[in-house]
């Protein structure tokens, strides 16, 4: 097998741990020596052995001597677990294959530095850009003020419209489609919808993937006025996700009174434009250690997060259907630009087929 062979079993490991490791990024390492592995590991959860340690030790004595390949630069420092430069230098590896760099400017390069002047001989960027796209949340949040990465997650037919002028919108898309979003939604941290869809679909916002262990995300939901009812799913269903509620310092006293009560989160953001200012929400949810959020509320929040220019990713989901009127409910409420040189362009965009339905996805910043 080949470095880049290695390297991708590595990041195979890595993949089984993603939705459980936050605020950390997920990791995978292998151990090979004379073209055989010897030791695999993975970062499994937060407080955890990193996926160094659990590598090594499934190699036991026989490291020595051997090759590690790990998807993210060891780190060099102490935190909630010892550094696992120390750890390899301890189990003699003679060379290490890495991924990608650490993200965080103040670390970045120094454990590879450490493991070369302890004579370990270092190669970095062996499947730079898919180690770096398995942990862009994690990238993301750590080079930008701590902001979390946001992802746009909408559904239409054909002709762009996301529910009919009655409000129909059960289902747009088919089951694969929406297997692959409780994928996503156990991989964030975070799920927001706003007021409209919450009183619209009640919906449950966990994720949900028969025969596979998730875990729910928190519910986030833009309520100005704490319109919420006591009996909505998102407050009365079991789950281990707190629900948390976003409405302003003006918002009912008795109503917060209530709620609160209740144990339910309620978190403040001033107005903007008569509505809830999403850049300083980023900012709050950054300081509750939320590396990752996906957007799935209705077209009036999904219109001001691309105004508020808080995306970073996109999933366009698209029904070869046609609902052939202008009365629908469009993508996007809201104004747009006036000229299409001003329009919003996806970069690194991919398409990808669910059964009947397309999937377009890109990156905005």
């Amino acid at each position: 097998m080949t470095d880049h062979e290695y390297m991708q079993h590595a990041l195979s490991l890595a993949r089984k741990a993603k939705g459980f490791t936050s605020p950390n990024p997920c990791v995978g390492a292998v151990v090979v020596k004379n073209g055989a592995i010897i030791g695999q590991g993975y970062h499994k959860k937060a407080g955890f052995p990193h996926a160094e340690v659990e590598a090594l030790d499934d190699a036991g004595s026989d490291a020595e001597g051997a090759t590690l390949y790990v998807t993210l630069e060891p780190c060099n420092h102490f935190g909630k677990t010892p550094p696992c430069t120390h750890k390899i230098i301890h189990s003699k590896i003679k060379n290490i294959v890495v991924g990608c760099n650490d993200p965080n400017p103040f670390v970045s390069g120094g454990g590879i530095r450490y493991l070369e002047e302890n004579g370990i001989e270092v190669v970095s960027g062996i499947l730079k850009e898919e180690a770096e796209t398995l942990i862009e949340d994690f990238i993301w949040y750590i080079k930008n003020d701590k902001k979390p990465f946001v992802i746009l997650k909408t559904a239409s037919t054909l002709d762009g419209r996301t529910a009919t002028a009655t409000g129909d919108s059960k289902w747009i898309t088919g089951g694969a489609s929406r297997a692959f979003v409780h994928q996503i939604r156990h991989e964030v941290d975070a799920i927001l919808i706003g007021s409209g869809t919450l009183h619209a679909d009640n919906p449950s916002l966990t994720s949900r993937i028969e025969g596979v262990e998730t875990q729910d995300p928190a519910r986030i939901i833009l309520d100005t006025h704490l319109s919420i009812t006591e009996n909505a799913l998102v407050l009365t269903q079991k789950s281990t996700a707190e629900t948390i509620l976003v409405t302003h310092p003006g918002a009912s006293k008795e109503k917060r009174a209530f709620l609160e009560k209740k144990g339910i989160r309620i978190i403040d953001v001033p107005l903007k434009h008569q509505r809830l200012d999403l850049n300083e929400l980023m900012i709050k949810l950054g300081q509750m250690s939320f590396l990752s959020v996906m957007i799935e509320g209705g077209s009036t929040v999904a219109g001001a997060a691309l105004r508020a220019g808080i995306v970073n990713k996109m999933l366009l989901f698209m029904a070869p259907r046609i609902l052939g009127g202008s009365d629908g409910k469009p993508l996007f409420e809201g104004q747009g630009p006036g000229l299409i040189k001003d329009t919003l362009e996806l970069k690194n965009m991919s398409v990808t087929r669910f059964e009947n339905d397309i999937l377009v996805s890109g990156y905005l910043k």
